[in-house]
């Protein structure tokens, strides 16, 4: 899939786990579409934490890492667009996932724990990968 490369060539991949028991696509689609709706609502809200809890473990820490400062404090500081919760597509291969709102694109791994957002504030470029606020290192 394009999208897949140009991230891959904008944003580190987050390490994924071994593809056993995936389910069917369209629960993984529905799963990926509530993970980036539950971050975007978290940010909606000014949550911090829960912000920070829908992210991939590489994008926390290195949102972190770059900040100098706790995770809750440096997602809300991020210029990530406020998406809503109208989803425009979301696309599944394999463990990872392309959430696309009206303003905003989120990308996902599946962990053992779920989905989870390895970058937000992502704006496609012609010819060129995704430009991300957050991602991860």
């Amino acid at each position: 899939m394009p999208w897949r490369r140009r991230l891959a060539a904008g944003a580190t991949a987050a390490v994924l786990l071994p593809a056993a028991g995936c389910g069917e696509l369209e629960q993984r689609r529905s799963a990926a579409t509530a993970a980036a709706l539950g971050f975007e609502r978290a940010l909606g809200t000014r949550d911090g934490a829960a912000a920070c809890a829908a992210l991939a473990p590489g994008t926390r820490e290195e949102l972190e890492r770059s900040a100098g400062a706790p995770c809750p404090r440096v997602v809300l500081e991020e210029e990530v667009p406020a998406a809503g919760n109208q989803v425009r597509a979301t696309d599944v291969e394999g463990r990872q996932a392309r959430v696309v709102f009206g303003s905003d694109t989120l990308f996902l791994s599946l962990f053992s724990t779920g989905w989870k957002v390895v970058a937000a504030g992502c704006a496609p470029r012609p010819d060129e990968p995704y430009q991300c606020a957050v991602k991860g290192g």
